[in-house]
């Protein structure tokens, strides 16, 4: 690994500059602090003021962001460049929510909302940073994905499909970028403990009509699941597993084009490569 970083003793100049999305709990608040502890100048976003307020509270320069509001997407990087002077040397794209719920009870509209948060607005705040990356030669974009944008379960069409648009797009991207100085890395993680799951019990209560579906019993055990906050396992680490891939891709010479993240995700991944299609998603629809 190639030692780019800078010390926690270097002047705000001479860090390192990230925006880190999504940065109110998991994975986006475990690495920003991370971040900011290694000497990266971050900055952080998040919705809700108290999370705001927690960051500032940690020496992070926190901002709001909500992916769906383009004008906030726009004064976010304003206020970045005007305070790097222009520079951003790394983005990780980390905010998102899961929308829980059959496929064919979802609502058009719970379906567009998912990817105005997942998929749009990653695009949007890309799209904005690209220029000074361009200017400077240099940058890392680093995309947090999912396993279930390479292997989708039942019930997780909404997020399923938000995921398998920003690999497509994003890996699209890294090739097209070849040779500019800039590179493109998606973090594919299984299980992490997060609140990814309590967070979509809200979106889930909102708008799939349970009680009147055809999946209403097996709604019953995902209710009781989302409202654990999801599933345990000696399986499912911490956020600091994401980091450590985090770090790579930021750090590395040579970042990958992919980072799959914890041992379910990567025996996700094996099982995809060895076993016929149908078997395949037999053995993922059990597990639903």
């Amino acid at each position: 690994m190639a030692t780019l970083g800078r010390t926690t003793n270097s002047t705000a100049e001479e860090l390192r500059t990230i925006i880190v999305t999504g940065a109110s709990s998991g994975i986006g608040a475990y690495c920003a602090r991370a971040l900011k502890a290694d000497g990266w100048r971050v900055f952080a976003t998040a919705r809700k003021p108290e999370d705001i307020a927690a960051l500032d509270a940690d020496g992070i320069e926190a901002f709001y962001l909500d992916y769906r509001e383009a004008g906030s997407i726009e004064a976010l990087v304003a206020s970045v460049l005007e305070r790097t002077g222009g520079q951003l040397d790394a983005l990780f794209n980390n905010g998102a929510y899961g929308q829980p719920g059959a496929v064919e009870d979802l609502p058009v509209a719970a379906l567009r909302e998912q990817f105005e948060a997942n998929v749009f607005g990653w695009h949007d705040l890309t799209r904005r940073v690209m220029p000074v990356m361009r200017r400077q030669g240099h940058g890392r974009l680093v995309h947090c994905s999912s396993i279930l944008g390479l292997t989708p379960v039942p019930f997780r069409g909404a997020y399923a499909a938000s995921k398998h648009a920003i690999e497509g797009l994003m890996l699209c991207m890294h090739q097209e970028l070849q040779g500019s100085g800039i590179h493109v890395s998606l973090i594919e993680p299984g299980p992490v403990t997060s609140k990814i799951a309590s967070n979509g019990l809200v979106w889930f209560l909102k708008n799939i009509d349970y009680e009147n579906s055809v999946h209403r019993l097996a709604y019953k055990a995902q209710l009781e699941r989302l409202r654990a906050g999801g599933s345990t396992s000696r399986l499912k680490p911490g956020p600091e597993v994401v980091y450590v891939a985090l770090r790579h891709a930021l750090l590395s010479r040579r970042p990958r084009p992919h980072y799959v993240v914890t041992v379910p995700a990567r025996i996700g991944v094996i099982l995809k490569r060895i076993l016929p299609a149908a078997m395949l998603y037999r053995l993922l629809a059990k597990r639903a």
